[in-house]
């Protein structure tokens, strides 16, 4: 496994969260005894990218930070597979504006807007899906 990102922290000193860096559709979770991994649906890449630009967590460890560069990577897997053209062209401008490094707040609207629509109330919020997969990850 090539080295896991991690966009940040679920608690000041807990577990991070992240995602694995070789263009695997993972969802990584991390502790002082290892990482855990399940793999991540298109929502789920999509929730980690928001998060990440939302700097919705609390600082990662340094040495496994994700850079705009590995969410740009991730994004465009996303991007590759998607069959819808309108989808497409949503992840398209996300990916173009964190190349470009437009502002944070831009990103993340754009992110937003590409964002499928969830089919419960609690998964529409893209960190609470990430908390609640995380929580999932580590009770396993």
């Amino acid at each position: 496994m090539a080295g896991p990102c991690a966009i940040g922290r679920l608690r000041p000193g807990g577990p991070w969260i992240g995602f694995r860096a070789d263009g695997v559709a993972a969802l990584a979770v991390g502790t002082e005894n290892g990482v855990r991994l399940r793999p991540a649906d298109d929502a789920t890449r999509i929730a980690l990218a928001i998060a990440y630009f939302d700097e919705a967590f609390d600082d990662p460890p340094p040495q496994l930070e994700a850079t705009h560069e590995d969410v740009s990577a991730l994004l465009r897997g996303v991007m590759d597979g998607e069959p819808d053209p309108a989808r497409r062209h949503l992840l398209s401008e996300a990916v173009d504006a964190i190349d470009d490094g437009l502002a944070r707040d831009v990103v993340t609207a754009r992110l937003l807007s590409a964002m499928p629509q969830a089919p419960n109330e609690q998964a529409a919020d893209p960190v609470d899906l990430l908390v609640a997969l995380a929580e999932e990850l580590l009770r396993d």
